[in-house]
This record gives structure tokens, C-alpha cells and sequence, in this order.
């Protein structure tokens, strides 16, 4: 979701006080703490459906999806943020004491709009591409049937794949699952001249 205005400068610790009684979420990094704005209804509906999908799909594997409440931290960079979906494979660490805080996401997902959807493709990328078990980061429109998938490589780097269209199934090899589009997107009613067809394959 949206970062929409930070505060003062403060510490780790100082954050997590105040968030942990504050009545809204914010992420925090650097020493500043950015009140997140809200969804929509579409925004809402897509990240319900996820959770749903991703639930079905993991009930009996090693891993399972949490939805936007639990926090992640960035160990790497410092960055505190809440994805709108994160799945864990094995045991949960966790940044401190309290169980609210992980560290070690096997797949996160962010649900793009029109305040996101550059800090999602852009810094906070780079914040999640340092955390070492990351597999795979999921990018979901909102506008349209369309999914996009970075898969972390042998060697470091991020291969891109795309889903797009109602008919379209998306491959998680991390987690060794299929999603539907036709799920994921249920019930969401989309502009028409908002979704863009696929470039045609290379001859």
C-alpha cells in the first residue's frame, strides 16, 4: 500500500512501541515512520481472493500465507513494511521477542495502484531483493487480469514472467503451486479499455 507521510526521526525500537498501539499501520525505515494509505475495494477483493488461493493451495505444505497484518523487516537495509501477502516455508523467524516482525519470506506479493505502484517496482524491490530467502515476488494489477513474477536465479539474478488474461495460470516453482487468474481476479469488475493485450511472441 501507499507510504503517504512520515515523521519525526526514531529509532527501531521507538517504532515498533508506537506501532504496536497505533490504530493504523506505517512502514518505517531510516529512521522515519510513513503512514500507509488506504485500498480500494478492488485492491481489497484481489488481496482477499490471494490469501484465499494461496491458503487452498498450502494447506498441505510446508509453508503458509499471511495476509497485510504481519509486519516484515528488511534485515539487510532496516526497511519495516507490510506486504499484502507473504508466505513463509518452514519455521518463522522472526526480527525480535515478539511474534509480529518476520524475516524470512519465501514469496511476497504487492497489489499495485496508481501511489504504489512505482515504489513497489522501484526501492522497495531493492529492499526485498536483500532478503536471502526471498524465491519469488509477485506484482498484481488491480486494473486488469494481469500478474507479474520475478523468480530469484542460481546465480543471483531475477528472471521475469508474466500472466495475463482470465484464462491464464501462473506457476510458482518456489512453492510448487498453480494459480488461477480466474481466481485471483473473482468477482473484480475491470475497465475494458484499461486491460492491454499481451505482445505476440517473437517470430
Amino acid at each position: 500500500m501507499s507510504v503517504a507521510a512520515a515523521v519525526h526521526h526514531l529509532s527501531e525500537a521507538e517504532y515498533l512501541a508506537l506501532e504496536r498501539s497505533a490504530e493504523f499501520k506505517s512502514e518505517f525505515f531510516d529512521g522515519e515512520m510513513f503512514a500507509m494509505a488506504g485500498g480500494t475495494p478492488e485492491h481489497s477483493l484481489i488481496a482477499t481472493n490471494l490469501g484465499r488461493e494461496f491458503g487452498n493451495r498450502l494447506k498441505d505444505r510446508p509453508c503458509a500465507a499471511y495476509n497485510s497484518d504481519l509486519r516484515v523487516k528488511v534485515e539487510a537495509t532496516g526497511l519495516c513494511t507490510y506486504p499484502d501477502l507473504s508466505v513463509v516455508c518452514g519455521p518463522l523467524r522472526f526480527a525480535g521477542q515478539e511474534r509480529d516482525t518476520i524475516v524470512n519470506p519465501t514469496v511476497l506479493v504487492e497489489v499495485l495502484s496508481d501511489s504504489t505502484e512505482a515504489y513497489d517496482r522501484g526501492k522497495k524491490f531493492e529492499h526485498y531483493r536483500r532478503i536471502s530467502s526471498l524465491r519469488e515476488y509477485l506484482l498484481v494489477s488491480q486494473s486488469e487480469p494481469r500478474i507479474e513474477q520475478f523468480i530469484r536465479q542460481e546465480n543471483g539474478s531475477w528472471l521475469l514472467r508474466e500472466a495475463a488474461g482470465l484464462e491464464a495460470h501462473l506457476e510458482l516453482p518456489s512453492l510448487q503451486i498453480r494459480l488461477a487468474l480466474a481466481e485471483v481476479f473473482a468477482r473484480v469488475e475491470f475497465n475494458p479499455a484499461a486491460i492491454r493485450p499481451l505482445p505476440p511472441p517473437p517470430a
